[in-house]
């Protein structure tokens, strides 16, 4: 008969829990209160449809510009009666979907391309530098515009042209990286052992370069979640009955003496978003910097 010996588990388990509660009280303040707003926010992207009162369109007129604190719209309504908290719920889904969208898509183009011009070299590399300059130099909203009045506007188009923004920074890092950590002894070796280029470049530089990288997706997070509030305010981003926290800034500002909540809701949520995004990546960067440490 096996006897198991149970006196260890207790004190194991409270080690575990001293740990977590020592790692938990080293993050700051400002640290802790931004992971807390943008978990709430992802909770609320993940379960808009559960947890918003009303649906977006639907419209009570007899309740227009109710002001907010009202039991049956907390937040108040806008011009059409249509609650404005389940509004901001259905926003807040939307635009941080645009910009982890567009966010991916600018670290995956930009990371390729840095990629190859570290492989290749030469014409290549220039190639992608010449481009990368191009990118930068380009007013990025002002070819938005251009293109979204030229196209129309749909949540495809957005994303994908949110998804060219900020490519350039990933570009150039991911081919510093890239030229150092093939200088390095652990590239040569696999090499020598007969490991493809893609294998030694996804395999082995990637992970490495990952923390980086990582960091300079934080950094275009808030940056593209305000070029598209900027797009919606404009009214060339998310089209109606489709809401964005930009539309709903865009189309509050009309009644800015009358109701103000109808705009200063998501413009408060843009604002901590975007604070609380930065106050993290900050953190991130001084956490996964080795020169910091």
């Amino acid at each position: 008969m096996t006897i198991v010996d149970t006196s260890r588990q207790p004190a194991a388990e409270m080690s575990f829990f001293t740990r977590f509660i020592k790692q938990v009280r080293k993050v700051p303040f400002s640290v802790g209160f931004g992971i807390a707003w943008l978990a709430a926010m992802v909770f609320v992207a993940f379960f808009a449809d559960l947890i918003r009162p009303y649906g977006i369109t639907a419209m009570d007129l007899r309740a227009r510009l109710s002001l907010p604190g009202n039991p049956a719209h907390l937040l108040g309504t806008d011009e059409l009666g249509r609650d404005v908290l389940s509004r901001l719920l259905q926003s807040i889904r939307v635009s941080l979907a645009i910009a982890f969208g567009a966010t991916i898509i600018s670290a995956v183009v930009g990371t390729t391309l840095g990629f190859l011009a570290a492989k290749f070299r030469g014409a290549v590399e220039h190639f992608v530098l010449v481009l990368a300059d191009f990118q930068a130099a380009l007013p990025f909203l002002i070819m938005s515009l251009a293109v979204l009045a030229f196209f129309g506007s749909s949540m495809p188009l957005l994303i994908g042209l949110m998804g060219f923004y900020g490519w350039e920074r990933y570009a150039r890092i991911a081919r510093g990286l890239a030229i150092s950590a093939s200088a390095q002894g652990y590239a040569a070796a696999v090499v020598q052992l007969g490991a493809t280029p893609t294998r030694v470049y996804m395999k082995h530089i990637l992970p490495n370069v990952a923390s980086t990288l990582i960091v300079s997706m934080t950094l275009t997070f808030p940056e593209i979640i305000l070029m598209e509030s900027g797009l919606s305010f404009l009214g060339l981003g998310v089209q109606p009955p489709e809401t964005s926290l930009g539309n709903m800034v865009g189309f509050g500002r009309e009644y800015l003496t009358r109701a103000p909540w109808i705009m200063l809701a998501p413009a408060f949520v843009i604002m901590m978003t975007t604070l609380s995004i930065s106050l993290v990546g900050d953190w991130l960067r001084d956490k996964l910097d080795p020169t910091l440490r």
